[in-house]
């Protein structure tokens, strides 16, 4: 789809590595000008040089997705820089840490994982929309999980990542007569650094090469997918060729828990 986001500017949280970089990568080979966000400077500017190297445009913006003014940053940078934003890609997630235990844990642990995975993406999309909605065209596109369909990690990430299918539908519903498209776009097991097979490993008493095993065994094709995999959905979603796809859960992930 080379070309196909050609005078685009798109937004990308999380995005200094695995997934939200693959994402970042994929949108500026297809054209687009790319406004990359996350904790980390050193990884956005490794990003921002990536995307440099091969003839495309980019810029770092440092924010915690956790804090609303900051989620809301790079949207802006976007604006007052380019005077538009067309694509979101609402990436940034994982667990906040703390005790999940629904019986024994506590709540801030589990409004922490909820804010970081579902609420930073709606304060994002809050601010993206009016300019969408003004330009008469936009794409959001949220990063959802195995966990966003069936009941797959801890009750906070699962409650969380269900949540972000919710927010999906009815923004895309709301968006749709301003010519604006939002899906959730679902990995399953992705060689990313928060897949780290050895924490999972310890946390369940058995070895790494068997906690890799039955991550593999999850999948119908066998495999642990590369963050790269989700681009090119990524960017047909992006796309003109994605004008009528919203509100739609789509997944690439290997055929997980079929």
């Amino acid at each position: 789809m080379s070309g196909s986001l050609a005078g685009r500017v798109a937004v990308v949280t999380g995005a200094g590595r695995g997934i939200g970089r693959a994402i970042a990568l994929g949108m500026a080979s297809a054209g687009a000008t790319v406004v990359v966000s996350s904790r980390t400077r050193e990884q956005l500017d490794q990003v921002v040089a990536a995307i440099a190297g091969a003839g495309g445009e980019a810029m770092a913006v440092v924010a915690d997705a956790a804090d609303e003014d900051q989620a809301r940053r790079p949207v802006r940078a976007a604006v007052s820089e380019w005077g538009r934003v067309d694509v979101l890609v609402n990436n940034v997630g994982g667990s906040t840490g703390g005790n999940h235990d629904p019986f024994s844990g506590d709540a801030e642990a589990f409004m922490g994982t909820l804010r970081l995975n579902l609420v930073s993406a709606f304060w994002t999309s809050q601010e993206a929309l009016p300019p969408m909605r003004d330009q008469g065209h936009g794409r959001i596109i949220n990063i959802g999980s195995g966990a966003s369909k069936r009941a797959a990690a801890s009750v906070a990430y699962t409650a969380a990542k269900h949540g972000l299918v919710g927010l999906t539908k009815q923004l895309a519903v709301a968006a749709a007569p301003h010519g604006i498209t939002v899906n959730c776009l679902c990995p399953g097991w992705t060689n990313t650094s928060l897949v780290d097979f050895e924490r999972l490993a310890a946390a369940r008493g058995i070895s790494a090469a068997q906690a890799r095993a039955e991550a593999e065994a999850d999948c119908a094709q066998r495999r642990i997918l590369e963050p790269g995999e989700l681009a090119p959905m990524a960017v047909m979603l992006a796309s003109e060729a994605g004008r009528g796809i919203t509100g739609q859960v789509i997944s690439v992930d290997g055929g997980y828990r079929l």
